[in-house]
């Protein structure tokens, strides 16, 4: 297992405060989870106790609004923040994105009332949060989910199964895309459901190639009763928060790649200028130096593609375009350098005594989750070309 000292990005943030919302993140990744990150993660330990620590930080709300617990940063800085955690451990980086995601259509389209009621504690008052759009039978094709919202008096009733819930039966509160009126994207509404609702189960979680950490588990809607104060938004209009959120999301995954990628790089660095053959470093040898050049420019790339499209968005300008391309493209660069990185460790990266093997397979799922790279692709070419002829 590697032992060296984290080394850090140079970054260029925009304020002084955000400097240090940097230093402290850092701080907290070298004394909390990065020495355990690796023991945990093979145990399949649920890390809650950070997620609490990064809340009482001020950490979990960084893009909301400061009058309901947010910490006022734009999405130029939250990301950033997302790389440094999903360096240390993926598991925790991602796991804030998701508990973002979460809480985006309260804060995006809840009434005042709504907001003054759950925010607080979702931003800042150490509840953690899951949002569950995909089903078993509905994945990419989202609009055709099947888990109803039948209106009784003053209540809604939920039926149904959500499934490959990130934070599945940890989380303090989901939310729930659920069916309440015709086929397709029109039908859909959302809610918001605490935890512990009366009717509302969890699966077995499920047993993944990595993030083995992360619950990721099917929900069970056994007639589930939330009033009508808990809707979001209008009738109907589910669908266009959740493409909404998935816009901020997928940036959010691009950040997490980028962060694989990077602890990638730096072990591969690092046990190339240390490790010797024919009398001399490995890195000295052109071919591994060519590789080791090649990943570096993958993450740059990937990092200013997603900080052009955070910029975007926090002008409030169209991004949903630059978002795709982000996520597309700093997933499939994490994919590439984490494989790389095993392949210079040669034997010893694929062994679990050197953290490459397990962010290889992290970095896996980063081209699935928030809408898999060909749908990204489909998205992209929408926006060039317009949509598909029937």
């Amino acid at each position: 297992m590697s032992d060296r000292a984290p080394q850090w990005v140079e970054r260029r943030l925009p304020t002084e405060e955000s400097s240090q919302l940097v230093a402290l993140v850092r701080d907290i990744v070298q004394r909390e989870i990065m020495p355990r990150a690796a023991e945990e993660e093979e145990a399949g330990r649920f890390p809650r106790e950070v997620f609490t620590l990064l809340s009482e930080s001020g950490l979990l709300g960084l893009p909301y609004d400061s009058a309901h617990g947010g910490g006022d940063q734009p999405y130029e800085v939250y990301l950033q923040v997302l790389e440094e955690l999903s360096a240390a451990r993926l598991t925790v980086g991602l796991g804030v994105s998701v508990h973002s995601l979460a809480c985006h259509a309260l804060a995006g389209y809840g009434t005042k009332d709504q907001q003054a009621e759950h925010l607080p504690a979702m931003l800042s008052g150490g509840l953690l949060g899951a949002y569950c759009l995909s089903e078993p039978a509905s994945g990419s094709d989202a609009a055709s989910l099947r888990t109803k919202a039948v209106r009784d008096g003053d209540d809604w009733v939920i039926t149904g199964t959500k499934a490959w819930i990130t934070h599945g039966g940890v989380a303090d509160f989901y939310t729930v895309l659920a069916r309440t009126g015709v086929e397709g994207p029109r039908g859909i509404t959302a809610f918001l459901v605490p935890g512990d609702a009366a009717g509302l189960s969890a699966a077995v979680p499920e047993k993944k190639m990595g993030m083995k950490g992360s619950p990721t588990a099917q929900l069970h809607f056994d007639g589930v009763r939330v009033p009508d104060v808990n809707r979001i938004g209008e009738e109907g209009q589910g669908f266009a928060i959740a493409l909404s959120a998935l816009d901020s999301g997928r940036l959010g995954i691009a950040a997490c790649a980028i962060g694989v990628a990077q602890a990638a790089l730096n072990e591969a660095l690092g046990y190339a200028t240390g490790r010797e053959q024919f009398g001399r470093p490995i890195a000295d040898f052109q071919g591994l130096r060519f590789m080791l050049a090649d990943m570096a420019t993958r993450i740059e790339a990937g990092r200013a593609l997603y900080l052009e499209a955070a910029r975007l968005r926090d002008a409030g300008r169209p991004f949903s375009r630059q978002a795709a391309m982000a996520k597309l493209f700093c997933t499939d660069a994490a994919m590439q350098v984490t494989v790389d990185a095993v392949q210079v460790l040669g034997g010893y990266g694929y062994t679990q005594d050197f953290p490459v093997e397990r962010l290889m397979r992290e970095a896996k799922v980063l081209q699935i989750v928030e809408g898999t790279n060909q749908i990204q692709r489909m998205v992209i070419a929408r926006h060039l070309a317009g949509p598909e002829s029937r």
